[in-house]
């Protein structure tokens, strides 16, 4: 078995929501860890891991980001990390998968579908193997328990519910 860990330092997992329902917020973490296990070179037998470290949360605004690690929303205090565990892997192309897997967010564990774009296999200048990946996908924010909202005197949506998900991940594998 081969295992592959993340290279933090070429890998960004974040998000974007509508706010206002008229423009995109954009957040991320900018602290992870996370291990792809396989055998198969094309990576149809991969087990993935990840975590996130909520108090890493940055969408560039020092206030939004605190209201968004309070319990209104990711409530960090009590659930300091996100987790991922995919379940399975189904090749849908030559460089095409469907990733499918439970994230847990505040200790709701749900099953999601991720697409997945193999960018393929390199040589780095140190001489290890590395791998990209572009991932991306939606989820219900309420269905993990960030329920927060606020309706604006016109009658508009504050935060959406739909999270678009949007992850770029470099691997290295293992000597």
């Amino acid at each position: 078995m081969a295992k592959w860990n993340i290279d933090p330092a070429h890998t960004e997992i974040g998000f974007k929501v509508k706010h206002l329902v008229i423009s995109t917020v954009s957040g991320k973490f900018t602290s992870f860890k996370g291990e792809v296990i396989a055998d198969k070179e094309d990576f149809t037998d991969a087990k993935i891991s990840f975590s996130a470290d909520i108090a890493s949360l940055s969408t560039g605004n020092e206030q939004r980001d605190g209201h968004l690690k309070s319990a209104d929303f990711f409530d960090a205090a009590n659930h300091p990390q996100l987790t991922f565990e995919s379940t399975k892997i189904e090749k849908k192309g030559t460089s095409e998968y469907k990733v499918t897997g439970d994230l847990t967010i505040r200790g709701t564990k749900k099953s999601i579908v991720l697409d997945a774009e193999y960018g393929g296999v390199q040589t780095d200048f140190y001489g290890n193997t590395v791998a990209g990946f572009e991932l991306t996908g939606k989820l219900n924010r309420k269905e993990f328990g960030l329920l927060w909202n606020g309706i604006t005197e016109a009658g508009s949506i504050v935060v959406s519910d739909e999270v678009r998900l949007v992850l770029a991940a470099e691997i290295v594998k293992e000597k």
